[in-house]
């Protein structure tokens, strides 16, 4: 429409001939409810523009507010409901007389200070001719703006509207015929005489008050109807709804409600305006026509195929009056029962509870030629009392049975089966909704399948991300739970470890990443991969943080996770936590006060490369539970994180904790479900028996080895170990004199003694594992030193530690 320039020696363009026209057979038409909006549509038809509205002032002429608008969503050109009249926006600017027009230059400028839409946009306002003043406001999305021909055609919308006067929703107004008038903060509500009659209301029992309209309602409206009237769920434009009012006898009376959100000025409340008609007339069957109503509202949030079966007994049995509903999915020519109404199994025919499981999972086709035969025709199927069937069907409704395929698309989906004990007839309306209950059934049914194939392929990869069984621990009891959250497919960021550590110590990680998406499971697989890789090499809990921190930055990812790493040792009952943006452990202690560790914490991981992650202490005594969780068990819409803290920790105090998996199962059962959790608890009870330790640090002197040799045969003795020495000492000789050889920087050795196993470990500065030689030949003067440790000792091995490796050989003393 750009490329449309004036043409002629007027200066008088057809495009602006033709917006004069169309603007002036509106105008022919001042009684139209839908005149402000047929005018607004011109600005986006002949002046290009994307987003039109019209802002008035209100009763008290304080605030411009929206009163109507076209074309895309207000918020995706970054305008609002309402104005103050006084302010500096271009809204206001218009309304007190000058006309505004603006570039991307401008709004990005005016931007910084107040509201305007900040997108490459053009803006104009323009004032309104009349009493109640207002603007016309227009916003463009084309590269070259708002040509000569646009600002005329602009102008001339601009004149073309002509508003009402604000009495039409004050309060002492008068109403038009059906008309309405509710104050959204006290829900009084004005209406006149025709709408009273319409609920059935004498207009002296009338107490003003909206819940006595909505009292009349029929239950199964209620919800749709509350949507427009409450606040709280209302937004600026109209709004359209049919609901039911029961009657005294007789069916209920359908009624078709329009209205309008009308803003209030300061001080005064917002208006829902509007009018109430009967629309009985356009209905020629009200009580099928609101089952299969209520049906496909039900199927539309049905999500699972059992929540498809449920939906399809709720809305068929009671009105139908039936005995007995089963629903079935067809896979591969056999029937899976997913749904049976009432379940228990003496309902059904004995033929059932003999030849299919207890279960009820599937049945071959074949064996119910009626029903085989159902399907192939894809019709539903009715037979009275007394018809000759298979015993499979005959019993299941000796009355009268209906079989109803369930079709999708091209292909069956499935079969329902509805039966009666007491003979049935079927009218030709009962006839009409099986059919129509039957289609939507069978469409929601293949919908619920593929989300059903595709909830159980995301339950598949987070189990496949989560840990399969956790370790058993020396001295302590650990269980962990994971509930995906009920919203969309379940997949989320959410995760637990425990990883067995050197020395009796045990990592506890609990974690979330932002975001329930394939790429926040993935991403939560990649950091509980690199936290246990960084926990096992043996540095100390906040350089564990730091280094899956700084890897998170690494990636490149906009994501961000929490963390909470719990450092335990076993044979101390002390342990370190580190905290990443996450909450803090809860500590039940073995007389049953429970507390929130004060552990001092850092950012969350991927947000700054550089910082700290502090270290806090934590006491444990025998028969303390630790207990760690993600923001999903604790925060929910209703109640911040610090009441759900303290809800879970009185719950963790209630708990008993001898049986860890029982608490756990009842703290999820409490779970708001719109988050997936992450739970993980562990109750130390102190190792039965602690090893004897004793490390020496080698100094790199000619008699180094000979003094490791010395202090391992007084610490053996000194253990009382008296046997099996010659073989530790040789150990020790040749794990020492390696480390020296072959690595610079400190050297370690340390013995340790559990029960009849002694241990003999040698650390050093140097990552690079020992290599057992295949061949040495008779020349050689070393490489033997390994083989000799995997000679002598019952094990060997090697383990990473913070900056190098440990060299380890096992023994079993003798008694």
């Amino acid at each position: 429409m750009a490329s449309v320039v004036g043409e002629g020696a007027a200066g008088r363009s057809t495009r602006t001939l033709r917006a004069e026209g169309a603007l002036t057979a509106i105008a022919d038409d001042p009684e139209s409810p839908e005149r402000v909006r047929r005018i607004l549509e011109q600005a986006l038809v002949f002046a290009g523009a994307a987003f039109a509205a019209v802002y008035t002032a209100d009763a008290d002429g304080e605030l411009l507010y929206l009163a109507e608008s076209v074309g895309v969503p207000r918020t995706l050109c970054g305008v609002r409901d309402s104005y103050p009249v006084a302010g500096r926006a271009p809204v206001a600017e218009a309304h007190r007389g000058r006309p505004v027009w603006l570039g991307p230059d401008d709004l990005a400028a005016q931007a910084q200070s107040r509201r305007v839409p900040s997108h490459d946009f053009f803006l104009a306002a323009l004032p309104l001719r009349g009493d109640r003043g207002g603007c016309l406001l227009a916003v463009g999305e084309r590269a070259d703006g708002f040509d000569a021909d646009d600002r005329f055609c602009l102008g001339l919308v601009a004149d073309a509207l002509a508003l009402p006067a604000p009495a039409a929703t004050a309060e002492g107004a008068d109403l038009r015929p059906g008309g309405f008038s509710l104050a959204v903060d006290t829900g009084r509500v004005r209406v006149g005489e025709d709408i009273l009659e319409l609920f059935g209301l004498d207009p002296d029992d009338f107490d003003g008050r909206v819940e006595t309209l909505l009292a009349l309602t029929v239950p199964e409206d209620l919800p749709s109807l509350m949507s427009v009237v409450e606040a709280d769920h209302m937004t600026i434009g109209d709004r359209e709804l049919e609901f039911r009012v029961l009657q005294p006898a007789g069916p209920p009376r359908w009624l078709r409600l329009r209205g309008r959100l009308v803003p209030g000025g300061e001080g005064r409340p917002a208006r829902l305006v509007g009018s109430v008609a009967d629309a009985s007339t356009l209905r020629s069957d009200v009580t099928d026509v609101a089952r299969v109503q209520r049906l496909a509202a039900a199927l539309a949030t049905a999500v699972t195929v059992r929540d498809v079966g449920r939906a399809v007994v709720a809305a068929l049995r009671r009105p139908l009056r039936a005995d007995r509903i089963a629903l079935a999915e067809l896979e591969n020519e056999r029937l899976v029962v997913t749904v049976l109404d009432p379940p228990e199994p003496e309902a059904w025919p004995e033929l059932w509870r003999t030849e299919w499981r207890t279960e009820w999972p599937d049945a071959p086709v074949r064996t119910m030629p009626t029903l085989a035969a159902a399907l192939r025709e894809g019709r539903a199927g009715i037979w009275p009392a007394g018809s000759p069937l298979e015993s499979a069907l005959a019993e299941v409704g000796p009355g009268g049975l209906a079989v109803l395929p369930l079709p999708a698309g091209n292909r069956m989906a499935g079969a329902c089966l509805i039966g009666w004990d007491t003979p049935h007839d079927f009218g030709p309306d009962e006839r009409a909704l099986l059919t129509a209950a039957a289609g939507l059934a069978g469409q929601a049914l293949t919908r619920a399948r593929a989300f059903d194939a595709e909830h159980e392929l995301v339950g598949m990869l987070q189990r496949q991300l989560l840990p399969r069984r956790l370790p058993r621990l020396p001295g302590a009891v650990a269980v962990a739970r994971y509930l995906p959250s009920t919203a969309g497919l379940g997949l989320g960021g959410d995760w637990y470890d425990v990883i067995p550590l050197p020395d009796n110590h045990v990592a506890l990680v609990i974690g979330d990443v932002q975001g329930h998406s394939a790429g926040a499971a993935t991403l939560m697989g990649q950091m509980r991969t690199a936290l246990r890789a960084y926990a096992v090499e043996g540095h100390p809990p906040d350089v564990v943080v730091s280094h899956a921190n700084r890897l998170l930055m690494d990636m490149e990812t906009d994501l961000f996770a929490t963390c909470c790493y719990v450092d335990v040792d076993m044979e101390e009952g002390s342990a370190w936590c580190v905290r990443a943006g996450h909450l803090p452990p809860v500590l039940r202690h073995p007389d049953g006060r429970t507390e929130i560790a004060e552990a001092e914490g850092g950012p969350p991981l991927g947000v700054v490369r550089q910082s700290d992650f502090p270290m806090s202490p934590l006491r444990l005594q025998p028969g303390t539970m630790v207990a760690l969780t993600t923001d999903g068990l604790v925060e929910s819409p209703e109640s911040d994180i610090d009441e759900g803290m303290n809800g879970f920790a009185r719950q963790l105090s209630a708990a008993d904790p001898a049986h860890l998996g029982p608490v756990a199962d009842a703290l999820l059962g409490k779970a708001p479900r719109s988050d997936d959790v992450a739970l993980l608890l562990l109750r130390y009870d102190g190792m039965a028996s602690r090893p004897l330790r004793e490390s020496w640090t080698v100094w790199r002197v000619p008699q180094a080895v000979g003094h490791a040799r010395r202090f391992t045969r007084r610490t053996l003795r000194s253990w009382g170990v008296t046997a099996d020495f010659d073989g530790a000492l040789l150990v020790v000789s040749e794990l020492v004199t390696n480390a020296l050889v072959h690595t610079e920087g400190p050297v370690r050795l340390d013995i340790s003694l559990v029960n009849d196993r002694l241990r003999l470990a040698v650390a050093d500065a140097s990552p690079r594992t020992p290599v057992k030689p295949t061949s040495i030949s008779w020349e050689a003067t070393g490489g033997r030193g390994i083989l000799l440790v995997e000679a002598v000792s019952a094990a060997w091995g090697t383990l990473p530690v913070s900056g190098g490796k440990q060299v380890w050989a096992e023994f079993v003393l003798r008694p």
